[in-house]
């Protein structure tokens, strides 16, 4: 256990002297301010990191990530980095990536008591009562799970929308725009669940509309 910890610091002193042998100014320019265009929120899942699965650079996405990819209004890490992302950083782009095999997303659907787990899989658990019949209607298991997978990164784009700093960016800069992404680990590719932002903005305005203006969707059209 030790050794395996001591090496982390070994790979670290050679990703340095590799970065600075390509570029000797690279963490000069990577303490600068970062201007990321994305912001992704996915799961905590070890098996694959944003860069990697976007081939990003450093400094081009700010990334938030816990257990299954949920944003919850109530949760102040997700909303603060949000918020933060758009009036701050100005993304152009928001990001909800799951990925199949989720271990949330499995555990949310086990009849067990997972104490404090409970509170936070229970958003999981609304997802499937919104869909209930649609689930109920695939017989096999895993597509079940990969299809509550999708349902649930599309809710949470829905929860992101809902956000009046998310509605009122869009008003004045027509960004960021909402995608809905799934992660295959069984392929290593990315599926874009083509979430339609507009529609959605719509279709909640007059639920959800945090702004006190009216809302510039027809705009659009014209």
């Amino acid at each position: 256990m030790k050794n395996s910890y001591e090496v982390i610091f070994e790979n670290n002193r050679k990703w340095v002297e590799s970065k600075v042998a390509d570029n000797p100014h690279f963490f000069e320019d990577l303490a600068k301010t970062q201007n990321p265009e994305y912001l992704y929120i996915g799961c905590s899942d070890s098996r694959a990191t944003a860069e990697e699965l976007m081939g990003a650079k450093p400094g081009e996405v700010f990334v938030h990530r816990n257990i299954a990819n949920i944003v919850n209004t109530l949760d102040m890490s997700s909303t603060a980095v949000i918020q933060y992302a758009v009036e701050h950083l100005k993304v152009k782009h928001i990001i909800v990536c799951g990925h199949y095999n989720c271990g949330g997303v499995k555990a949310a659907m086990t009849p067990q008591d997972l104490g404090l787990l409970n509170p936070w899989l229970r958003n999981i658990r609304d997802v499937y009562r919104l869909h209930q019949a649609e689930l109920d209607s695939i017989d096999d298991e895993s597509k079940r799970y990969d299809r509550l997978v999708e349902l649930n990164v599309q809710e949470q784009c829905i929860n992101v929308i809902k956000m009046a700093c998310v509605q009122e960016r869009y008003i004045l800069d027509e960004y960021p725009i909402v995608h809905g992404w799934v992660f295959d680990l069984r392929t290593g590719k990315i599926i874009d669940l083509e979430i339609d932002f507009e529609e959605i903005l719509k279709d909640i305005q007059k639920i959800y509309n945090l702004t006190s203006s009216d809302w510039v969707m027809s705009r659009k059209t014209k």
